[in-house]
């Protein structure tokens, strides 16, 4: 079976250590909320999803606290669009990560900023403005 080219993406999945801190840090920086998920199979993993469509562009995904998975920076970068990526990445050092990259220019792109969260993960900011 070949991959789906047009949107490859069906999932994310942002490892934790500490899921209230995380989950106030996200919800601060995006402001959105998430929805508490249960996983059948594993009584102890803690998976917070975050908002999202089915009808909508882009790939739905959620925190998640499993023991053995370390939080951190480990080759895979998830992008989050936001309206203005340099206001995002100022909440996110206001929420407690840091900024790893100001707001930048991608050509006709538009801009991104990378962040670093609570739990020492890298995350993209991507806005056309």
């Amino acid at each position: 079976m070949e991959c789906n080219q047009s949107n490859p993406v069906v999932w994310f999945e942002i490892y934790v250590q500490d899921m209230h801190r995380a989950r106030a840090f996200y919800e601060s920086v995006l402001q959105t909320s998430f929805t508490p998920m249960i996983d059948p199979t594993d009584s102890g993993l803690e998976i917070l999803g975050f908002p999202s469509s089915v009808e909508d562009y882009g790939a739905p995904g959620a925190l998640v606290k499993m023991e053995g998975a370390p939080s951190g920076f480990s080759g895979t970068l998830v992008y989050f669009k936001c309206d203005d990526c340099g206001v995002v990445a100022a909440r996110a050092a206001a929420s407690g990560g840091k900024i790893f990259k100001e707001k930048m220019s991608i050509g006709q792109h538009g801009f991104i900023a990378l962040v670093y969260d609570t739990e020492g993960n890298m995350i993209g900011l991507h806005s056309m403005q």
